[in-house]
């Protein structure tokens, strides 16, 4: 098995990489929300979804059905990226809207707004299976959707032998670069000072002139976006959707959340591309059917021993 490991590294290792951004991505969205809220929002993976049939949606629309390069694909990427974000994060504002918000402004625990989360979540995956995609993508909802290829698999650089791919340098570049700039935002400007200050002391963030309702919906918004980018990051590394893509991808993005320290950026990055990393590492020596298991085992082992994550620190405690 050691000799397996050492064989498919690098395969393995770049894979983590892509894989782990993605987590990485859509752990933001979970640990902002928790940051400002205490509210763990499992209707996020469903956020996620909307973001990957939006991207699908923005394909059929343009007419694309095969690879394209050079300045059109760079042209089309920032299209899809803009359609993606504005659908998830729309999504997301409204979903605080319909179900979050009545329950905050009469002062219900937050085991009732994690219930609504569940509720939310299912309602969505239900809507999309029976209405949107018979209708919209005129298919049974219920089935895979291919995404048409956009970026063609030709190798970029090699590595102990292993032949880095243009899509997998695009997914792991375009994640950084969007968490790099969420963090810069959430630690630089005026509306992450906000963000933080809520945070910290809602109380003491209202005398100061902070609208405690616009932060909320900023912090949705923009982790809504982050999730609308990893949706179409997905669509370009593994082609396809379905109307529960987000369920089983959406609990290892709480999982990298937890891992990294719910509630801090950075740790959302570092906690995707571990668990990423760990996920694949760990299916060479047990088989690929195990990724799932190891990735929850993971979970278990950082409630039990490690609570806090990797980094710990939290929007509530950061520096303002």
């Amino acid at each position: 098995m050691l000799s397996d490991f050492i064989n498919q590294f690098w395969d393995q290792t770049v894979g983590g990489l892509v894989v782990g951004s993605i987590y990485a991505l859509v752990a933001l969205g979970y640990t902002m929300v928790y940051g400002v809220l205490r509210l763990i929002n499992f209707a996020h993976s469903e956020i996620f979804m909307i973001g990957t049939f939006a991207t699908l949606g923005a394909l059929m629309v343009l007419g694309v059905t095969g690879p394209v390069s050079g300045v059109a694909l760079v042209g089309l990427l920032l299209l899809l990226l803009v359609v993606a974000m504005a659908f998830s994060g729309g999504a997301a504002v409204l979903l605080e809207r319909v179900a979050y918000r009545p329950l905050r402004k009469h002062g219900s625990s937050r085991l009732a707004a994690l219930i609504s989360a569940i509720g939310a979540s299912v309602f969505l995956q239900e809507l999309f299976a029976l209405i949107v995609i018979p209708d919209v993508f005129g298919k049974p909802g219920r089935i895979q959707v291919a995404v048409p290829r956009i970026v063609e698999r030709t190798t970029v650089f090699t590595i102990g032998g292993y032949n880095v791919l243009l899509n997998q340098v695009i997914v792991i570049v375009a994640a950084v670069v969007m968490m790099v700039a969420l963090d810069q935002l959430v630690n630089r400007t005026r509306i992450g000072r906000s963000i933080r200050a809520t945070a910290q002391d809602p109380e003491a963030a209202v005398l100061m002139g902070v609208n405690i309702d616009t932060v909320v919906r900023l912090t949705f918004l923009l982790g809504g976006a982050m999730a609308g980018v990893a949706a179409v990051l997905y669509d370009i590394q593994f082609e396809n959707t379905q109307y529960n893509v987000g369920f089983i991808l959406g609990i290892k993005a709480f999982t990298a959340a937890v891992l990294g320290g719910i509630g801090n950026l950075r740790g959302a990055l570092l906690g995707g591309i571990v668990l990423g990393l760990v996920e694949n590492w760990g299916s060479v020596f047990f088989g690929s059917q195990w990724k799932d298991v190891i990735a929850f085992l993971v979970l278990v082992i950082v409630l039990i021993f490690r609570p806090t994550g990797i980094l710990g620190e939290s929007l509530q405690r950061a520096r303002a």
